[in-house]
């Protein structure tokens, strides 16, 4: 069984609710140092300032681009990675034109994953492509998808945003692995707010876990 405080090494923090301060970003910071998870996922401007507060700690700071619909234009969510980078992110979630993906115009996104992802990694920035699972329902997109996500060497594939009204399964976590191999890392976002709902999403392929609901998941009893 997964130890509490290796559970804690897969989770991505969340801290991107549009109502949130910057005092709510020094709160969710110490609590990301306490329980010493793999990352906090900020919004583009709290870049900065979450590198800021987690310095001297092992807490990567992560951005999402394109976020929450992935409405952007290409160029934009290029730009966006590269203010990002530029700021201190050393991982990066992208969400994919869910509208192009719907249509089929794979070019369109196998372009933009490639481009978001290139300038990732001439920053040694990582990329997770979401999906937001919840559009995107049909099992032969996911599988498109995660094709494309290999074919252009991303990091990992990520199910969900958070601000659909679905979020991961362990159906598609165990799709998402089984496409993607072993080479490429699975994240598992929205809806996960217990140990149990997390317990369930590793088991199932996920290495790592996209929460707000931290505490709840790795706090509790202190096991470790």
């Amino acid at each position: 069984m997964t130890k509490v405080s290796e559970l804690a090494k897969m989770i991505d923090h969340s801290i991107l609710n549009p109502v949130m301060t910057d005092d709510d970003l020094i709160r969710e910071c110490e609590v990301a140092k306490k329980y010493n998870v793999a990352s906090v996922c900020v919004k583009p401007y709290a870049v900065r300032q979450a590198v800021e507060l987690l310095k001297g700690s092992d807490v990567e700071v992560g951005c999402v681009i394109g976020f929450p619909h992935g409405n952007s234009a290409t160029a934009v969510k290029v730009f966006e990675t590269e203010q990002a980078c530029n700021d201190g992110a050393t991982e990066i979630d992208m969400v994919i034109n869910i509208g192009k993906a719907l249509c089929g115009d794979w070019d369109y996104v196998e372009k933009e994953i490639k481009a978001v992802t290139d300038t990732c990694h001439q920053n040694r920035a990582i990329v997770k492509v979401i999906f937001e699972t919840d559009f995107v329902k049909k099992d032969e997109d996911k599988i498109r998808l995660c094709e494309i996500c290999t074919k252009v060497g991303a990091d990992f594939v990520k199910t969900s945003t958070g601000f659909a009204k679905g979020g991961a399964t362990v159906g598609d976590i165990a799709l998402m692995r089984k496409v993607v191999g072993s080479a490429m890392g699975v994240k598992a976002s929205g809806g996960v707010r217990t140990r149990e709902d997390a317990l369930a999403m590793v088991a199932s392929g996920a290495d790592r876990i996209g929460a707000s609901a931290s505490v709840k998941i790795v706090g509790g009893n202190g096991a470790s």
